[in-house]
């Protein structure tokens, strides 16, 4: 089951703070992947990615990016793991998020 690409979502509670951290550690705020006005950022430091989200969701979640979300939920599907909320749609970008058995979301992100 090919995953994709790995970051780590963080929420956040003031982006422009967060940002400026993350810059001081040496990250970069990748073009075309959000803005501090749209109140989400990707950023990048060599081969690491993190998101920061400032009032989307409530914890931290894994991030994957697959080629094919749709094939990767039946797989999960067929393994018996439970969906927090499905693919929708049947073509085009879309994400799913599980959770694993001690409560960490886990979202699979096709764009």
């Amino acid at each position: 089951m090919e995953l994709g690409l790995f970051s780590l979502s963080l929420t956040v509670k003031d982006i422009n703070k967060s940002k400026t951290f993350y810059e001081a550690l040496g990250f970069e705020a990748m073009p075309s992947c959000g803005s501090v006005e749209d109140k989400w950022l990707m950023m990048k430091n060599g081969t690491t990615m993190i998101g920061l989200f400032e009032g989307m969701f409530e914890d931290n979640i894994m991030t994957f990016n697959p080629s094919d979300v749709r094939a990767l939920q039946a797989n999960l599907v067929e393994q018996g793991i439970a969906l927090d909320v499905p693919v929708k749609g049947d073509s085009g970008p879309g994400h799913l998020i599980v959770k694993d058995p001690d409560g960490n979301a886990i979202m699979f992100d096709q764009f």
